[in-house]
Parts: C-alpha cells; structure tokens; sequence
C-alpha cells in the first residue's frame, strides 16, 4: 500500500527525476491511496510544467488525459472531519503549505485505519521531514538507491 502526494503522483505522467522509482513501486502496489486535493494540485502542477515550457502541448494533452484516466481508480481519502482534525496541530508544528498538511493529516488517518503498513512517498523537503517526524515510512522517489 502506498499513500502518493501530489509531488510524486506528477512523476507518473511526467519524466523527472524519480519518475523511474515511482512507476516501478506503483506497478507493484496493491492500492495507491491520495486526498482528494490532489486532483487540483497535479492539474496545477502540470499546467505550471505547461506554461514554463517543459511540457509541449503534446505532452500536456497526454499528461492530463492520462491522470484523468486513472484518477478513478485511485483510492482517494475525503478531505473532511477525521483528515482535516490534525492540520492545525501540523501547521503549528511544521513549516507546511496548506495542502501538504491535509495530505499528512489524510496518510495520518490512513494509517490508523488499516492494518498494512503504508508507505508515504513524496518529493517535497519539507512535507518529507514532516512525514518522517510523525513516523510514516517515507520514500522520496529522487532519493531511491541513494540511502
């Protein structure tokens, strides 16, 4: 089980690095688990990757259809009471968007809620250092092969 934030989920239909790391793993997992907020982060982030020119409109088009595609068959953790509960305690702790906070909070949640254990991957510093604060297993993608 595998719990993706925004920042890695872009690996998926974007050639970065860690893009290699994060296909492999996400191939072998048995359910792939994000917050509904993401939806709107990985468009954003695709959109930037657009309009600064490092994706052409080809590549765009495919992107986006392609998580449009699968954005179903992820197992997507509502954004409501029981996720939201410790963003404010995350916030006040760690220098975290606002976001990156409902994300922790929802793979916080997760992990009380199933038995097996999760892995959190993300490539963001500070959410990453957040994540490993509060003890989730963290993969950063970039940082595969080189613990």
């Amino acid at each position: 089980m595998i719990y993706v934030d925004s920042s890695a989920i872009v690996k998926r239909y974007y050639d970065e690095p860690g893009s290699e790391h994060l296909r492999a793993r996400w191939s072998t997992a048995e359910r792939v688990f994000t917050s509904r907020v993401a939806y709107a982060e990985v468009h954003a982030a695709l959109a930037r990757k657009r309009r600064d020119g490092e994706l052409s409109p080809k590549a765009f088009t495919t992107a986006t259809r392609a998580f449009e595609a699968e954005w179903p068959a992820y197992d997507q953790v509502l954004v409501d009471e029981t996720t939201l509960g410790p963003v404010r305690r995350l916030v006040r702790r760690y220098p975290l968007r606002g976001f990156d906070a409902i994300h922790l909070g929802a793979a916080l949640w997760l992990r009380k809620q199933i038995a097996t254990p999760i892995e959190f991957w993300v490539s963001d510093e500070r959410l990453e250092s957040a994540a490993r604060r509060e003890r989730l297993t963290v993969v950063n993608p970039e940082r595969v092969g080189a613990r």
